[in-house]
């Protein structure tokens, strides 16, 4: 093996020395050609010289050029790609060529010619040679066409290159002629211009720049790569239809949310389907790259992506043993993610899906390989003597509890499953925690345990009121509440992507529906970072900011697509489903709040129960479970959180402060 990529090497090598030595070639047959005619353009003067005297000076000045061009690797550039930088250094090494040559000329043996001879030399053939390496770039970039223009082209590279070039622009693989996209580019600026130029180059590009649309008075009415530039004004309807644009690319620098959402109610109202174009200035990670992409969905939120995590929370983590109880799931995976980052001395995944948590183990695998230590332990958190073995092996530092079972309606009519897990699979994992001396447990909450109407968010309060009550304890608990999560396992997300997909109807139980959104990134940091500031029995709560109607969600997600909402695809109302409440709180009392050193992150102050009373509550509940009966468990819950009510009786209170127009939270 080693021999044969030597071979290869040397083999690529003598390539690249033949291609250099044949530029050279050509550089040499382009300057004799300028040399005689300069000769003759100067015939009154140089007539008196000899030949001898012309041929010495043509190779004086041409071994000045040549001296030059070496050292500035003139003949390393790859001139089919050639850029500004490969340009400026022809530019500069033909410059340095002719002060040298000045400097020879006033020496007493120079060549007796006239010193405006081998000015004229030197800058007609840098002319001539940028001319020609122009004519190169662009033969190279439009050889490909399927037509006589093109096919010109070729016979011209395959003469004066040897360039063998493919036809590939305009062709499709069945052999038609293949549409490109019209597309128009929102942004004119340095990363708007490196995207057009990326298409315009690029012959096997499906798209095609049509316009560009900027805010700069100096831009607007000239054209940028040939590609005009409009106003905003002008980016009309009617202007975009006569362009014939089908998708609208956003290729901007950072610019506040507000600004965004603006871009996009208005591009969208277009019929046209949207794009973003990432290109950072500075690259934060080796997977920060460039790229076209759809709008995604986090997108929608129109506000920056916060940030939790900081040097200190890194340093929390880091040479620790983390266990991530359902760490296959989205927020679970996730936060394996996250946490692999801070360099921890062990991770342990603890999830009762192997297929989920396998997909993890090998992504986990291809990103870090050997650097992680990932361990893997299939089991329930209902099984109490697998959860002592796990964690009596492993001795955690640092406990994320992030199993649970989480769907509304599915719980609705499994309610003595969801106490099981929810509840006492906690209770199982608090007792192992304590049991092995854990540092700190953290719990994952949810904004459904807030005034909850569904057996799910009533038995994530009972969760809540466990952890809050173990403050007499070694281990220090906390709990971290945050709202619904984009793109999770069964979000809305990805329903409303399916329905769009099929040609819709998209479905809404409510079109009068609102939740707080998070990201999955977002959320995960917040888990981290309030676990790393957690003290003893604290409930952390997430400044969110505005809700979002689920309806507006619906219509711009159908406008992502590239499709109008009501008119290509409907939406329509099925009805609220069992437990669930047109709005979610995030806070019990919002008025009641601490804050911490993190402006977005604040703690409820929610006075823990004693242990006593969480034990009578949980007696309750196993009574309850005994009888296998839903309803029984279902009451059960309600007696044991005071804080659950049906649905019906919130829902109304809502509808009556909606109508009477006054704050969700007053």
């Amino acid at each position: 093996m080693f021999h044969h990529r030597a071979a290869g090497g040397r083999e690529k090598s003598e390539n690249n020395q033949s291609r250099s030595l044949l530029l050279i070639f050509y550089d040499l047959i382009l300057f004799i050609f300028t040399n005689v005619f300069t000769f003759f353009l100067h015939h009154a003067t140089t007539s008196r010289y000899g030949v001898r005297i012309f041929i010495l000076q043509g190779l004086s000045i041409f071994a000045c050029l040549l001296i030059c061009r070496l050292v500035m690797g003139v003949y390393k550039q790859i001139w089919r790609y050639g850029g500004s930088f490969a340009y400026l250094s022809l530019i500069v090494a033909d410059a340095v060529a002719t002060l040298v040559y000045t400097l020879l000329q006033s020496i007493p043996w120079a060549l007796p010619l006239p010193r405006v001879y081998p000015f004229s030399i030197l800058s007609l053939n840098l002319l001539v040679t940028l001319l020609i390496r122009h004519l190169y770039q662009y033969t190279y970039e439009n050889a490909g066409q399927a037509s006589p223009f093109g096919r010109a082209l070729r016979v011209l590279a395959r003469c004066l290159a040897g360039l063998k070039i493919k036809t590939t622009a305009g062709v499709s693989h069945t052999g038609g002629k293949a549409k490109k996209i019209n597309v128009a580019i929102v942004g004119a600026g340095r990363v708007g211009v490196m995207l057009a130029d990326e298409l315009l180059r690029n012959p096997r590009s499906s798209y095609e720049p049509c316009c560009f649309i900027d805010i700069d008075t100096a831009k607007i009415g000239r054209r940028i790569l040939g590609v005009p530039v409009l106003s905003g004004e002008e980016a009309t309807q009617k202007r975009l239809d006569a362009f014939a644009v089908q998708e609208v690319i956003f290729a901007l620098p950072p610019k506040p949310a507000e600004d965004i959402k603006q871009l996009y109610e208005y591009y969208s109202t277009m019929g046209c389907k949207l794009k973003v174009y990432d290109f950072p200035i500075r690259e934060a990670e080796p997977g920060d790259k460039r790229r076209l992409r759809d709008f995604d969905i986090e997108d929608l939120l129109f506000r920056k992506p916060l940030q939790f995590t900081d040097d200190a929370t890194s340093a929390f983590y880091q040479g620790k043993c983390v266990l991530i109880s359902g760490g296959g799931g989205s927020i679970g995976s996730e936060l394996c993610h996250q946490i692999a980052k801070m360099s921890p001395r062990q991770i342990i995944i603890l999830d009762v899906n192997e297929n989920d948590t396998y997909n993890l183990q090998q992504k986990m695998r291809l990103a870090y390989g050997d650097k992680l230590d990932l361990r893997i332990e299939i089991a329930s958190v209902c099984d109490r003597e697998a959860l002592d073995q796990i964690f009596d092996r492993y001795r955690p530092e640092v406990v994320l509890h992030a199993a649970a079972h989480k769907h509304v309606p599915l719980m609705e009519h499994n309610c003595c499953e969801a106490v099981k897990n929810n509840v006492f699979g906690t209770l199982n994992m608090v007792r192992a925690a304590e049991k092995a001396g854990v540092d700190k447990f953290i719990m994952i909450s949810t904004d459904k345990a807030v005034n909850p109407t569904n057996v799910m968010g009533a038995t994530k309060r009972m969760c809540e009121m466990i952890v809050q009550s173990r403050t007499g304890t070694a281990t220090r608990f906390s709990a971290t509440r945050f709202g619904n999560v984009l793109g999770s396992n069964g979000s809305v997300i990805p329903l409303f992507k399916r329905q769009i997909r099929k040609g819709g109807p998209v479905t809404l139980t409510d079109k009068r529906i609102i939740r707080y959104f998070m990201t999955i990134p977002e959320a995960s940091q917040l888990v981290l970072q309030s676990g790393a500031m957690a003290k003893n029995g604290e409930l952390y709560v997430l400044d969110m900011g505005k809700p979002v109607k689920i309806l507006d969600l619906a219509e711009n997600m159908i406008r992502l697509s590239g499709f109008e909402p009501y008119k290509d695809i409907d939406i329509i109302e099925t009805g609220l489903r069992p437990g669930e409440k047109l709005y979610e709180e995030l806070l019990i009392k919002s008025e009641e709040l601490d804050k911490t050193e993190n402006e977005m992150i604040f703690i409820e102050r929610d006075k823990p129960l004693e242990m006593d009373e969480i034990d009578r509550k949980l007696d309750i509940l196993r009574e309850a479970l005994s009888t296998q009966d839903d309803a029984a468990v279902r009451r059960a819950l309600m007696e044991v959180v005071p804080t659950y009510h049906s649905p019906d009786e919130v829902n109304a209170a809502a509808v009556s402060l909606l109508n009477g127009q006054k704050p969700l939270d007053a």
